[in-house]
């Protein structure tokens, strides 16, 4: 979005892997900033998508749910097209949603490698594409921001098919900010390290509090990842706080970045 842009009445963000977590924090969040929410997730999470329909409409906002896989174009495509067809137009596309399954190299199949890589690495390209498409059309600019990980800049114990996905987004996200930038389109990646949720937390880890909590503890996470025990876990919450920051007109500047949220688990 130009900072000569002319907002239209109504804002509208989509965010993907948003029935929960991160996803979850960040579409509540853009809710609280003005925006309607298009929350899509998978089918099976149907009571939660509408559990954050129902938040977001609570804050004065309209939201619609969405269900599909994000590693399928025609999915894709059929939510930026009922977004559209909802709420007029798009003007961010959060490409969150993304898999972690920890499997050691020498255990790791060629099934779950293309499952890592077709929803955190495809699903990113089909955002980026099919949203970027929209952009383009609608002539207003627009915000892409993508989940990228403390894991696509440095590999992870037991994680190389989750390291290979997260690095592959920061190629996508580079390349893109290039080819729209003369559309005044943005596309920049956050990368958090230790933060609890339900993808990096164990079900066993509950007793130690469960997520939400920035308290050290050791768990399931620390141990796959190989994280010191002294690594305090981040929230939800702050890395939706740095999504807000990139979506503001203010952040016209910023692009083609893959910006750490880690606690300073890692610096470049």
């Amino acid at each position: 979005m130009s900072d000569t842009q002319v907002h239209p009445v109504s804002r509208v963000a989509v965010v993907t892997g948003a029935a929960q977590g991160i996803g979850e924090a960040i579409a509540l969040r853009l809710a609280d900033d003005g925006f309607d929410i298009v929350i899509a997730d998978l089918p099976g999470k149907r009571g939660q998508v509408e559990a954050v329909v129902r938040a977001i409409e609570a804050k004065g906002r309209r939201a619609l749910g969405v269900f599909g896989d994000v590693s399928l174009e025609a999915d894709v495509v059929s939510l930026v097209e009922k977004t559209v067809q909802e709420f007029g137009g798009l003007d961010v596309m959060v490409a969150n949603a993304g898999i972690y399954r920890p499997t050691p190299i020498l255990d790791l199949t060629v099934e779950e490698y293309d499952s890592m890589m077709a929803v955190n690495a495809r699903g990113v390209m089909l955002a980026l594409k099919h949203a970027g498409r929209q952009m383009v059309e609608q002539g207003r600019g627009g915000r892409i921001l993508v989940a990228a990980s403390w894991a696509a800049k440095q590999g992870i114990v037991n994680a190389s098919a989750y390291s290979a996905s997260k690095f592959a987004t920061r190629g996508l996200v580079q390349s893109a900010a290039l080819e729209l930038r003369q559309y005044n389109i943005t596309v920049n990646s956050y990368a958090p390290g230790l933060v609890l949720t339900p993808l990096t937390l164990h079900p066993d880890d509950e007793i130690n509090g469960g997520p939400g909590s920035t308290a050290m503890k050791v768990t399931t996470i620390h141990r796959y990842a190989g994280l010191p025990n002294n690594i305090k876990a981040g929230t939800p919450e702050e890395v939706a706080g740095l999504v807000a920051y990139l979506v503001k007109p203010e952040a016209r500047f910023v692009t083609g970045q893959c910006i750490n949220i880690n606690g300073g688990l890692g610096m470049d």
